[in-house]
């Protein structure tokens, strides 16, 4: 990857058993100068326009589509705030199902997603009869859930869960709802399979942000300028600095 070549060097004592004298040093990537780089992103966020990762599209792919050069993988990488590419960027559909059969077996894909070794469920939007949220959509709950029902609301009228495939009254006079899986999956929960699971938390991933091409240089220009060294008692070059050895022996 590119940024490699941009990250600034720092040589340090030498940890290797085979060292000739206790002089010896080694030259590594300081990966620390990142931090600088993130604060830079963060307070330039209108540099960037929202983008969302098609199938299959890699960082070099997406590098040579925004800019036309691969190599700039780092900067689709960067200006993502992804920092680590193996959890952080989407699986194309083969390597999902890969992914979920190994983590989950084949035999349980189409279960019943667990936390804790307890069933969960994920609950249903519902509204009042005077189209007020009852209760947002999307919470993870257990077979043991309940919740008051409109039957203990003032002169509440009933209720309306909205459901994946159509809307369910709930009655007015219901004092309580849940208690069981069977009460939550009739009325106000659906049941979430592990490959759903995993395909939701894949799908979350496509939504990035992603330099705007016309910044490109002057990104380029300050990255540069950030991995640059500033002149101090371990300055050797812009590219190099180093750390002091505690083991020289005179």
């Amino acid at each position: 990857m590119g940024y490699f070549r941009e990250l600034p060097d720092v040589a340090y004592q030498s940890p290797l058993t085979n060292k000739t004298s206790s002089r010896d040093y080694v030259i590594a990537k300081n990966l620390f100068r990142k931090v600088k780089l993130l604060d830079y992103l963060e307070e330039n966020a209108l540099l960037f326009n929202k983008y969302h990762i098609e199938e299959g599209e890699r960082p070099d792919i997406l590098a040579d589509k925004m800019y036309g050069d691969s190599t700039l993988d780092y900067v689709v990488i960067l200006s993502a705030g992804i920092t680590n590419i193996r959890n952080e960027w989407p699986l194309d559909h083969k390597n999902l199902y890969e992914y979920a059969e190994a983590k989950y077996g084949i035999e349980n894909l189409n279960a019943n997603r667990e936390v804790a070794g307890r069933k969960v469920y994920e609950t249903v939007e519902v509204r009042d009869d005077k189209n007020r949220l009852i209760l947002p959509k999307g919470l993870v709950i257990d077979d043991g859930y309940k919740m008051d029902g409109p039957g203990r609301r003032y002169q509440s009228g009933p209720w309306t869960a909205i459901r994946p495939y159509g809307t369910v009254e709930i009655e007015k006079n219901l004092m309580e709802i849940g208690g069981t899986a069977h009460a939550l999956l009739s009325s106000i929960a659906t049941s979430v399979t592990n490959y759903q699971y995993e395909t939701r938390e894949n799908e979350k991933k496509r939504s990035i942000t992603i330099l705007r091409p016309s910044y490109l240089d002057m990104f380029l220009e300050d990255l540069r300028r950030i991995m640059r060294y500033e002149r101090n008692t371990q300055y050797i070059s812009p590219k190099l600095i180093k750390t002091e050895n505690t083991r020289v022996v005179e």
